[in-house]
């Protein structure tokens, strides 16, 4: 037992109380002036945000901590000794759930920085939620053993229902978790053009955590589910940067000059200017593939700097490859064949 001045426990416990409250402000007071001041002089900012998070708990943990000091040795109360460390338990959690949320908004902006890209403001979320559950199951158990509080049977439930809402969130949760792996493995992002497996082809408008969307050059929305998203295969026109190759197939009669043919289309997609020119890595060619049923057959390749551009440059450089072949005189067959009767 502590020595007790006043040989009165409740004055002695109210004079202890007086002075821990005061001990507090003055905790608190040497948290502004000195701490503070402290981590606005350190480069990063994570001491600051830890601080402005923890400061308030932190005064009732060293006052709670207090009491289980001094007064409850005055008192000798099983009960008191029980509610104090309940008390204590609860801010201990809080001051855990502040500084793991301080850690993660830590960790989100430097990934963002990192790696050139956006951090979901759900995933976020979802980190936040899923820790904060975990560091308030097990504070709560502690608070619930602190007061001989037979814990087998809640554990047991805990785990059966875990497993019954498992089953029960099977999709949902694949396609948080597919959500999760597209914003970590950045396949595509905002405003990329991806082509689907099954077909669909548009620019990505939101990734959230369940589903992402994309609309289509129709004007239409598609909505798919992100563990569907992850499990496909995804062609993307903006990676592994915007250059994009645009290839118009055409035929010349049988009888043409390869080579004037060739140098007619060079001419004609040279007068682009979306077209790139004088270019080693992205060449201007046409090629001779093969010599068809009917026609010789060609292929005239280009690249442009953006993908965006390249369907229309595709469109107009075609009718000017049929322009310019047929002012040279150069014939484009139709599809015929020749039937011989034998006699």
């Amino acid at each position: 037992m502590l020595i007790q001045p006043f040989n009165n426990i409740y004055l002695d416990t109210i004079i202890v109380i007086i002075i821990l409250f005061v001990a507090s402000k003055l905790l608190r007071f040497i948290i502004e002036k000195f701490v503070r001041t402290f981590t606005k002089r350190t480069k990063t900012k994570l001491d600051d945000f830890l601080l402005d998070k923890t400061e308030g708990i932190s005064v009732w943990l060293f006052f709670f901590i207090g009491i289980r000091i001094f007064v409850v040795p005055l008192i000798e109360s099983n009960v008191l000794d029980e509610i104090n460390n309940a008390f204590i338990i609860f801010f201990v959690t809080f001051l855990i759930v502040r500084v793991v949320d301080v850690l993660i908004e830590s960790w989100g902006t430097n990934f963002a920085k990192r790696t050139k890209s956006s951090v979901d403001a759900a995933l976020l979320s979802l980190f936040h939620r899923f820790s904060r559950i975990i560091i308030f199951v097990i504070g709560g158990i502690l608070i619930l053993n602190n007061f001989n509080i037979n814990i087998t049977p809640f554990l047991a439930s805990l785990g059966i229902a875990g497993i019954v809402l498992g089953f029960a969130l099977q999709s949902s949760l694949s396609n948080i978790f597919g959500g999760i792996s597209l914003i970590l493995d950045k396949n595509f992002k905002t405003g990329d053009t991806v082509k689907l497996s099954s077909g669909e082809l548009g620019t990505i408008i939101d990734i959230g955590l369940r589903s992402t969307k994309m609309k289509t050059f129709d004007n239409e929305m598609l909505v798919i589910p992100n563990g569907k998203l992850a499990d496909s295969t995804i062609q993307n026109y903006a990676q592994p940067d915007l250059y994009a190759r645009g290839i118009i197939p055409f035929g010349v009669e049988y009888g043409s000059n390869v080579d004037k043919v060739r140098k007619i289309v060079i001419d004609a997609l040279k007068k682009f200017k979306t077209i790139i020119k004088d270019d080693k890595e992205h060449p201007i060619q046409v090629l001779f593939m093969e010599m068809g049923d009917f026609a010789l057959k060609f292929e005239a390749r280009f690249w442009v700097k953006s993908y965006t551009e390249r369907f229309m440059t595709r469109v107009e450089a075609t009718e000017e490859i049929y322009k310019a072949l047929t002012k040279a005189k150069i014939g484009i067959p139709f599809p015929t064949s020749t039937v011989y009767i034998k006699k």
